[in-house]
Formats: C-alpha cells, sequence, structure tokens
C-alpha cells in the first residue's frame, strides 16, 4: 500500500506545533501519532529538508541527546 504524502503540508504543521512551543523533536514525533505514521516513513523527507533537518539537530543538541558539531546522518 502507498502512502500519499503531502511535504508543504508536513513542513507547516511541524511548523505550527513547534510555533506553540515544542521542540521538534517532539512535535515531529506528536505529527506522526496523530497521523498514525511509523517516524520511518517520513524519515527520508526529513532527510532531504535541510531546514528541519537543522533544526531537529539543534534540537538535539540542546538536549544533550547529540554532541555538539556531531552531524545527523544524511
Amino acid at each position: 500500500m502507498k502512502i500519499v504524502f503531502d511535504d508543504a503540508k508536513f513542513k507547516a504543521d511541524i511548523e505550527r506545533i513547534c510555533a506553540q512551543g515544542t521542540d521538534y523533536i517532539d512535535a515531529i514525533t506528536t505529527w506522526c501519532e496523530r497521523n498514525n505514521l511509523d517516524i520511518e516513513v517520513i524519515a527520508n523527507i526529513i532527510k532531504k529538508d535541510p531546514v528541519i533537518k537543522s533544526k531537529l539537530q539543534a534540537d538535539a543538541e540542546n538536549l544533550n541527546y547529540l554532541k555538539g558539531g556531531a552531524k545527523l546522518p544524511f
């Protein structure tokens, strides 16, 4: 079964959730739960979007999930 996915809507939804004070890690997780999707389904979207990827990386560094200067896999 192929999933129809709108990249622009995903990005807009994530930005809207983050504007309410949520970090990107929680916003993406919340979005996936609300839309009944595994995070792996949107991993390629995140990998291709340098803006969300960099914001996600900054959140991971701030939460000490990633050492400063380390890179997320592409």
